[in-house]
């Protein structure tokens, strides 16, 4: 699939949306792209700290409320559903995320790194996605921030193990979801915004964030109202699982 073969039928805007992990990086382009567009966004972060996502919701264009989760803690997602409970929402998108420190093999690395990042990565987002599903309208997307890097196929040049693996587990959760909602209208979007100079992906990487998040935000918009699950770039191509 490339950015032209991308659905053109017209559906309802995603106007309302739910962004799990803004406080900086993607999450926080993410916030300050669809804030701008008009849309109507409820933005999280982990703790009580201010944030940039807290400078941005004080601009008097910017519709961003702000809620606090830690995706790591099952009780805070439950809350968080709690509060929420009486809205609905067009789109539902998890970044939240992280990778682990030092770099190194999975022989290399500890079981507290490696329970740390998969939990993280893999366990905690799908834990968001079945707890606040039903928030999201019938023919709403739910999203999740995946990456390149959770591609078997394309892992030709190693490296990075335990991030790769936990981003191939969401990738393999996520259709394991999707798989058990085949009956449903909605719309599930594994996202690979590319290599985006952040503090995750360094300043090495190839992409800006403003070469990768108006994409990633059209993209979606593209994939809306079309049942299933796709996992894809930030220019709409399909990425081989």
């Amino acid at each position: 699939m490339t950015t032209n073969d991308l659905p053109q039928s017209f559906h309802r805007p995603l106007d309302r949306i739910l962004l799990i992990g803004a406080s900086r990086g993607l999450g926080l382009a993410l916030a300050d792209e669809w804030s701008r567009l008009g849309r109507e966004v409820v933005a999280t972060v982990r703790g009580t700290d201010r944030t940039p996502l807290h400078d941005l919701a004080d601009r008097d264009d910017r519709s961003i409320e702000i809620e606090t989760v830690d995706i790591t803690a099952p009780e805070q997602i439950a809350a968080l559903h709690e509060r929420l409970s009486d809205r609905t929402f067009d789109l539902v998108f998890v970044n939240a995320g992280v990778t682990n420190s030092p770099e190194g093999t999975v022989a290399e690395t500890t079981d507290e790194e490696f329970a740390r990042v998969m939990i993280t990565n893999a366990l905690s987002p799908l834990r968001v996605v079945e707890t606040l599903a039903d928030l999201v309208e019938r023919d709403g997307t739910i999203g999740v921030m995946s990456s390149g890097q959770g591609s078997v196929t394309n892992n030709v040049h190693g490296g990075h193990e335990v991030y790769r693996g936990s981003k191939a587990a969401l990738n393999t959760y996520m259709r394991s979801y999707a798989a058990r909602h085949g009956d449903e209208k909605r719309s599930l979007v594994l996202m690979a915004p590319g290599w985006v100079q952040t503090d995750l992906g360094g300043t090495d990487a190839r992409l800006t964030v403003d070469e990768s998040i108006p994409n990633v935000v059209r993209t979606i918009d593209a994939l809306a109202g079309t049942p299933g699950l796709r996992y894809v770039d930030y220019l709409g191509r399909t990425v081989p699982w």
